[in-house]
């Protein structure tokens, strides 16, 4: 009953993932063969990191160091749902259990799983991230091949997809949300310094994506800080 519930939950999720999964495995197919794009997926499960690490494998200056600690900063935030999302559930989570389903949490599948009035159950969780998973790793796997196939033009043309599901996660909280808001034009500001402001620019991709991550959150931490609420 519990992982049939999860199921239900997770396939409007796993819907989502399998469109957006198939921009990323385009992308990826420029770079990489079908078969490791879809394996990236498959141990990964985040868009945002996955997408940071093909730009820094794009680049011929690219190291396995930029690549580790920019997908750190970048994935950080699901160590936060995991602590919050640890509150929720029951107590036969055993700790085995949460390592083994903790690489289900993503934005969407922990929003899901905080809004259940009842405790979190191992049962539902897996089938809540079921779904989901397989709707991104298939998905990837589909526009890698599509992007093998396809005429160079039309995988341009989908690759525009990735970049409008990040506007489209970002530009509604920005607008109801100030400190977000402020947040994003200092990380474009940033970017655009990165890539032409003399000297900045020489630095490789890598750093730039971790400098401009750190620094726009370290500023909007400093500028908007959460107070406390006095008991």
């Amino acid at each position: 009953m519990y992982f049939k519930k999860g199921v239900e939950d997770g396939l409007p999720i796993g819907l989502g993932y399998f469109a957006v999964s198939f921009s990323f495995g385009i992308a990826g197919s420029k770079l990489l063969s079908s078969v490791l794009v879809t394996l990236i997926s498959m141990t990964n499960l985040t868009s945002a990191g996955q997408f940071a690490g093909l730009q820094i494998m794009s680049e011929a200056t690219g190291t396995l160091i930029e690549m580790a600690i920019a997908t750190f900063f970048i994935n950080l935030r699901y160590s936060l749902m995991a602590v919050s999302l640890s509150q929720k559930v029951s107590s036969s989570f055993s700790t085995w259990k949460r390592c083994l389903l903790g690489t289900g949490i993503t934005d969407e599948i922990y929003a899901v799983a905080m809004s259940q009035k009842s405790p979190v159950t191992p049962l539902y969780f897996l089938g809540l991230m079921t779904l989901p998973y397989l709707g991104w790793t298939s998905g990837t796997l589909v526009g890698a091949i599509c992007g093998e196939i396809l005429p160079g033009f039309l995988t341009d043309a989908l690759g525009v997809a990735l970049y409008g599901m990040f506007i489209a996660i970002v530009v509604p909280q920005m607008k109801s949300h100030k400190p977000t808001a402020i947040a994003v034009f200092i990380a474009i500001t940033l970017s655009l310094l990165f890539n032409y402001a003399p000297y900045l620019k020489e630095i490789s991709v890598g750093f730039s994506i971790i400098l401009c991550a750190v620094i726009a959150s370290l500023l909007a931490a400093f500028l908007f800080p959460i107070q406390e609420k006095s008991s």
